[in-house]
């Protein structure tokens, strides 16, 4: 099943996505009204749902906006760094790293956070944050949704925590990543984490590693890879993360960006206002966004 969180002017609304390009509002039939509330209780929504969304009226998507699938999570975007092997080539060339410009590939996943304030939804406008930054990046990435939560999640078991998927744009500032030696800020700024346009439950992904992501910018091919070459899969980084910390429903984990950054390029290729960055995933639709 495709679901949108959506909004036609007044509050968001949840709905399902047609294969005829239209939307059924499915808002009252969902827990709380908003799509975490779904996620949550998909053991007896998502039954409700396909019993029940078919009766709904539907509505051209093109007549209403949609929002990030979560417009505001309960807590920071899990991300991961430099997991796919040549993009860890070249941002290790890059210097942004480490100054001894490292192409090692990391032995464990590399692990940090976004802000859910970074959150907007397709079609949103990226803050270029002009004077504070000057190096602004992107990164197209396959997000992963936790259904049902848990800590201490074996690899064999990560399947049956994952909800589903969507996709999302690490925007990054890279001089503010460099500049103060973490990633957390230059990860973070307002409207840096672009999220959507879907949410996809797993059952409509047969195989996940088969799924390709592509970056484009301004309709140039800047990224090109499949799911296939992470180099920490996604039952790993679920058994990493769990570990320790108890995931809950609702969780988004950015699975990590290939190669083709524009911090990769000589010389680097960053955005700049007016730029429009569009990420594809095979079966999750496409993720577009201008620089204003």
């Amino acid at each position: 099943m495709k679901l949108v969180t959506f909004s036609t002017g007044n509050a968001d609304r949840v709905g399902v996505v047609t294969g005829e390009g239209e939307v059924q509002d499915v808002t009252d039939l969902v827990p709380g009204g908003t799509l975490l509330g779904a996620v949550e209780r998909w053991g007896e929504v998502g039954t409700i749902l396909t019993d029940q969304a078919a009766d709904r009226t539907p509505v051209p998507l093109a007549d209403v906006r949609l929002r990030a699938p979560f417009p505001a999570p309960r807590r920071n975007i899990f991300c991961v760094g430099k997991n796919y092997r040549e993009h860890a080539a070249e941002f290790g060339r890059s210097g942004y790293d480490s100054p001894d410009r490292s192409e090692d590939l990391p032995t464990r996943p590399i692990l940090f956070s976004k802000a859910t304030t970074a959150v907007i939804g397709p079609g949103d406008d990226i803050d270029p944050h002009t004077g504070l930054t000057s190096e602004l990046d992107y990164e197209g990435e396959l997000a992963v949704i936790i259904g049902r939560g848990g800590r201490g999640i074996t690899r064999e078991a990560a399947a049956a925590h994952v909800w589903g998927y969507t996709i999302l744009d690490d925007v990054t500032a890279r001089d503010l990543q460099r500049d103060h030696r973490q990633w957390l800020l230059g990860k973070s700024l307002d409207t840096h984490c672009p999220m959507g346009p879907y949410a996809v439950t797993a059952d409509e992904i047969p195989d996940v590693t088969a799924l390709e992501v592509e970056t484009t910018v301004n309709g140039e091919r800047r990224q090109h890879a499949r799911v296939k070459d992470l180099i920490f899969d996604i039952p790993e980084l679920i058994a990493t993360l769990s570990a320790g910390i108890t995931l809950l429903p609702g969780d988004v984990i950015a699975t990590g960006t290939p190669a083709g950054v524009g911090i990769g390029f000589d010389p680097p290729k960053f955005l700049a206002s007016g730029d429009v960055v569009e990420v594809t995933i095979t079966g999750l639709g496409v993720l577009r966004n201008r620089v204003a």
